[in-house]
């Protein structure tokens, strides 16, 4: 990797430069009186968030609210897309949150009263708060597709939350015939994990070549150009040649319409493209819950100070992961991993009326070209009041690297999503 060495970039997965030794530095403070603190979603980012809350400060009344008992994450998902794991293997409990004294509640919040602070919940019960962390994820512009609404993911899936929609796609790749056409459909930026949609594609092309190899897929993309697209378009072309087109959207690869009956998708060049299987990745925004408490701007996504990601509409509400507008860093599990703990040094530092130590972030993404081909890119950030959240460093896989490297880097990617998921839901 170019500036940092895998060294050091091993040594911040491991969480050690998120906070530049916030750890040390908190809990090693004077306890402060018990402050209650809801924290909205259980995935990467509000998950993260509860657990460093409880090392940074023992004495917090924390609540963890999310409405699945089990969370189902969209890293790694397409490995089960493409038949190489299963979804147990992607799904995480809240076991260990209970066991640290977190109280999670299966449920869903209705409502947000950022003057009372207290949220409602769709059990009819409210829940009075300090500080409140909003981690909801993303939601869709259904309103930007023309032809298709929410429900009609039933039948032409997006995929891009992990659960239903995940099996629903591995379902009609397995019931397509050999010599269909897969047609992949992705957003214009921002949008959840910049490099997914293309390793979706390489996965797909996968598990065509072992079982469907008569079968093609068409890239529809709305943009003109992709998370590493050389290291991508360099393995799609070793691995699965002539398998794979890709159209930019400036080439006509951007949809305009679709007709959800027949699995059409109408581009804005005026041409028509016919699908086996589509998958269609809408545009996206913050999830439902920052949209009906206000959070968010025309956009779909929530203005915070980057530094803390506390709201700049709500005081007290911080806001983490693929909802928040921060910065330079991409919208990823691994980028909301790193936010959650930054933010729990936030409100703890807060709370005690103490300075806040200075945050480092980090993100990195490994993606699978085939099982046994991977790439990655990474990045360490810091925060300035000018510039907001910014890239220091970071690298991404060399190009020229030998197939040597490219299984090491797979293996890698299975050890990094071991070591998140345990960082997180551990």
């Amino acid at each position: 990797m170019k500036n940092y060495s895998r060294r050091k970039f091993v040594k911040l997965l491991g969480g050690t430069g998120a906070l530049l030794s916030a750890s040390s530095l908190l809990t090693g403070c004077g306890k402060a009186a018990s402050a209650r603190i809801v924290i909205v979603g259980g995935g990467f980012g509000g998950s993260t968030c509860a657990k460093y809350l409880r090392r940074f400060d023992s004495s917090l009344d924390i609540t963890l609210i999310e409405p699945s008992s089990r969370f189902i994450t969209c890293p790694f998902s397409n490995m089960v897309i493409s038949g190489m794991q299963t979804m147990d293997s992607i799904s995480h409990d809240y076991a260990a949150q209970a066991d640290r004294g977190v109280n999670v509640v299966h449920a869903r919040v209705q409502e947000v009263d950022a003057t009372a602070k207290k949220v409602t919940l769709d059990n009819g019960k409210a829940l009075e708060y300090d500080r409140l962390v909003l981690s909801p994820g993303i939601d869709f512009k259904w309103d930007e597709v023309e032809g298709m609404q929410a429900s009609d993911a039933e039948i032409i899936p997006h995929a891009w939350q992990g659960g239903s929609q995940t099996i629903l796609l591995r379902k009609q790749l397995m019931a397509m015939s050999d010599g269909g056409v897969v047609i992949v459909a992705p957003p214009k930026n921002p949008f959840r994990c910049p490099p997914g949609p293309y390793e979706r594609i390489s996965l797909i092309a996968h598990y065509l070549k072992q079982h469907k190899p008569k079968s093609k897929i068409l890239v529809l993309d709305a943009k003109d150009k992709f998370s590493k697209q050389t290291l991508f378009r360099q393995g799609w072309e070793k691995l699965y040649p002539g398998m794979i087109e890709w159209v930019a959207g400036s080439k006509g690869g951007s949809i305009e319409e679709i007709d959800v009956a027949t699995g059409t998708l109408y581009t804005e060049f005026g041409d028509t493209h016919k699908g086996d299987v589509v998958n269609f990745i809408p545009p996206q925004k913050a999830g439902a819950i920052a949209q009906h408490a206000g959070l968010a701007n025309n956009d779909g996504w929530c203005f915070v100070d980057q530094r803390t990601f506390e709201s700049k509409v709500h005081k007290d509400v911080y806001v983490i992961g693929d909802a928040s507008i921060a910065g330079a860093m991409p919208k990823s599990g691994f980028a909301a991993n790193s936010q959650g703990k930054v933010c729990a040094a936030a409100i703890v530092s807060s709370l005690r009326g103490v300075a806040m130590p200075e945050p480092s972030y980090v993100n990195t993404c490994y993606s699978l070209v085939s099982p046994d081909y991977g790439i990655s890119v990474a990045a360490v950030y810091r925060h300035s009041e000018d510039k907001g959240i910014y890239k220091t460093g970071g690298g991404v896989s060399p190009i020229d690297a030998d197939a040597t490297y490219r299984s090491q880097e797979a293996r890698y990617a299975r050890g990094w999503y071991d070591s998140v998921t345990m960082d997180t839901f551990g």
